[in-house]
């Protein structure tokens, strides 16, 4: 038995998988002054109603938004910067590039460590690795001093070029121990060792600002489960879809940034399509995800806290793996309101799990995509979360008739104008995700999953163009069931820019070698046997000034790397470069356990009896209310086809099919959307 929990911004979910797929989901709202409290007493409630022992649980898999949460809400640990005499100053200059150019008021995202606080140190390591300017030990040991003294909880230390060498970064960590042991110190030549000065200090200085709230969440953690008879450590959800132990999120947790999406990325590929367009809308956030090849596409330049959700360069930048998506604040706990042109907007911001949408009738009295979806008849409030939370309708019918006021329509027209403004807004940045990385959206077809995701599915496939969409079983905890199907699996990189021509495979060979050597201890400390390793280059014609990722094989060198980037530089932008030499800046190797053997179908999942539950009315923009037949997901069998309007209802998500759309249940028990 193996259980994965995923913690969102509304809702914390849950699912258990044995030898014959998902035996039981569960999902409670998220408790945020606390977030293992919800896991706790979610896993409690799991046991006590699957009727599962927690001695037979084997494993917990975890993923959670508490990293990316307090970078946006500067909830980390009072941090220091100690740079290279000269440098202190990266974080603010950033690349003094305008991400909208004629924006006189542009705004970017403050630096997690004010000015006073960052500080010049006199070294000096040049590009070659070599020593210019020895590292000042007197000034280091009094700068910890009085960082000690003066409260500093933390310290990131990012000398420049100490990628290349890290001797005064390591000196000067050890000096600090001496002389102020109660300071976190994070070093970039181990958070992030490669080049790009100003990514490198903004990941170290984020690393190191939510690590004592990282390691006394996941202590807090690793006690509630033992409380609760689970016997093994939990793993947690890396950003790039492997899986590590508490120890290494804990000492790395920058690299858990976005754990929780990816599970849902990972899921997806799992079902044996070769290319489509993952869609997970939850209660706060969407997330969009390309599969091409049968697997996420992985980036190294993330942002968090962008000021313009579409625009790069509006963010705090990290430089860690992590699986490239693009996150808008909709979600079904999304504020709908009028703006001062008299438009009707929703989100970013949310309700959230407390105080929750006007209908959960927990204090909350905006109007929210939930209670949009309540009023137009897609929900059922008394079988919300399988009846375990009955939904207040004439409190929905309240919040959005405020909105209807405004707008001079009707509360059902105002529903929705919310519903599809959502629907237009994910697939608007559906279209600029998939279009950016060379593939048509139009053209994918959509896996949609998500507490909310169902329901708009069929909504943002048809503004799309998708042929269809797909609605696994339990999508509304698919990203909890994604962790388990992901092995443990860390990255690795060493930067050493050279013209691929001018390179020697021993060279290249021993540096990949120190990295498998490293990603094999760490692994074997897990007691992970059979550990594989992939070999990834980052290249660019000379003169480019970022890099694409390209698989490194055995065979001739370096005919066979030069054919292969130009292959992988074809594919993405559907032409050849510039007839100049190529060039390599990063190494990297992806170090994985075996991948576990996991089924993702619903174990049980038809039941016997009639599957029609009956009928009740739904809102569409054509026909307004129609009496619209609602279908129990869990009596539908493989092959039977549903012709819309229909809602196909299961405990943690529904599934809206309009007219003019059928659904088919595939073998899997998952249901295919027809738009």
């Amino acid at each position: 038995m193996r259980i994965g929990v995923d913690i969102g911004g509304t809702f914390t979910d849950l699912c258990a998988v044995d030898g014959t797929g998902i035996v039981a989901v569960g999902k409670v709202l998220t408790t945020h002054d606390e977030p293992a409290r919800a896991v706790e007493e979610g896993l409690a409630a799991l046991f006590a109603d699957a009727g599962i022992a927690a001695s037979d649980v084997e494993q917990v898999v975890h993923g959670t938004t508490l990293v990316t949460n307090a970078l946006i809400e500067r909830k980390g640990s009072r941090t220091a910067l100690l740079a290279t005499a000269g440098f202190r100053d990266v974080l603010e200059m950033r690349r003094e590039h305008r991400y909208e150019l004629y924006d006189l008021l542009i705004e970017l995202p403050e630096p997690l460590v004010p000015r006073h606080l960052r500080f010049d140190v006199p070294e000096r390591i040049l590009a070659d690795g070599s020593v210019h300017i020895g590292l000042d030990e007197v000034y280091v040991e009094k700068l910890g001093r009085e960082l000690a003294a003066r409260g500093i909880d933390a310290v990131a230390i990012c000398f420049l070029h100490a990628f290349t060498n890290p001797v005064h970064e390591r000196r000067a960590a050890e000096v600090l121990a001496d002389v102020a042991p109660g300071l976190r110190v994070a070093l970039s030549s181990e958070v992030v060792p490669e080049i790009r000065e100003f990514e490198r200090a903004s990941t170290t200085v984020a690393n190191v600002y939510v690590q004592d709230l990282t390691e006394r969440y996941l202590r807090d953690l690793e006690r509630r489960l033992r409380r609760l008879g689970v016997a093994g450590a939990p793993h947690i959800m890396l950003s790039n879809g492997g899986l590590a132990t508490v120890d290494t999120a804990a000492r790395y947790p920058i690299r858990i940034l976005e754990s929780g999406p990816a599970g849902g990325a990972i899921a997806a590929a799992s079902i044996g399509l070769a290319d489509l367009l993952a869609f997970d809308m939850g209660g706060t956030t969407a997330k969009l995800c390309l599969i091409a090849d049968g697997a996420p596409l992985v980036t190294h330049q993330f942002e968090v806290d962008r000021k313009y959700r579409l625009l790069p360069g509006s963010g705090l930048p990290v430089q860690v793996p992590v699986i490239d998506m693009i996150e808008i604040g909709v979600g079904g706990g999304s504020i709908a309101r009028i703006d001062a042109l008299g438009l009707l907007t929703v989100g970013p911001d949310s309700a959230g799990s407390e105080p929750g949408p006007a209908c959960y009738a927990r204090g909350g009295t905006e109007p929210t995509v939930t209670d949009a979806d309540l009023v137009l008849g897609y929900l059922d409030p008394d079988y919300f979360l399988g009846g375990g939370m009955t939904l207040d309708a004439s409190a929905a019918r309240e919040a959005i008739g405020r909105i209807a006021e405004k707008l001079g329509v009707s509360v059902e027209e105002a529903a929705w104008g919310i519903h599809t403004s959502v629907n237009e807004d994910m697939a608007n940045a559906a279209r600029v995700h998939a279009v950016e990385r060379g593939q048509d959206p139009a053209k994918l077809p959509m896996y949609t999953f998500g507490g909310a995701g169902p329901v708009h599915g069929v909504g943002v496939a048809r503004a799309l163009g998708a042929p269809s969409i797909v609605a696994p079983p339990a999508a509304g905890v698919l990203s909890a069931a994604g962790f388990l199907t992901a092995p443990l699996a860390f990255d690795f990189v060493r930067s050493a820019r050279a013209a691929v021509l001018d390179l020697s495979w021993d060279q290249v060979d021993a540096l990949f070698a120190e990295m498998e050597a490293e990603g094999a201890a760490l692994l074997a400390k897990s007691g992970v046997d059979g550990v594989t390793h992939r070999r990834i280059a980052e290249m660019r014609y000379a003169g480019q000034g970022y890099e694409i990722r390209v698989p490194v094989h055995g065979g001739s060198w370096p005919d066979t790397l030069i054919d292969e980037f130009t292959r992988t530089y074809r594919a993405l932008y559907r032409r050849s470069g510039p007839d100049v030499g190529v060039e390599v800046l990063n190494w990297r190797v992806v170090s994985s356990g075996p991948a576990p053997d996991v089924s993702l179908r619903l174990a049980g999942s038809t039941s016997p009896g009639e599957a029609r539950k009956g009928t009740r009315k739904a809102y569409f923009p054509v026909s307004g209310f129609v009496d619209t037949d609602v279908f129990d997901r869990y009596r539908l069998e493989p092959g039977v086809r549903v012709d819309g309007p229909a809602i196909v209802e299961e405990r943690e998500s529904t599934v809206v099919v309009p007219p003019g759309a059928h659904c088919v249940v595939r073998e899997d028990a998952a249901l295919e959307v027809t738009a």
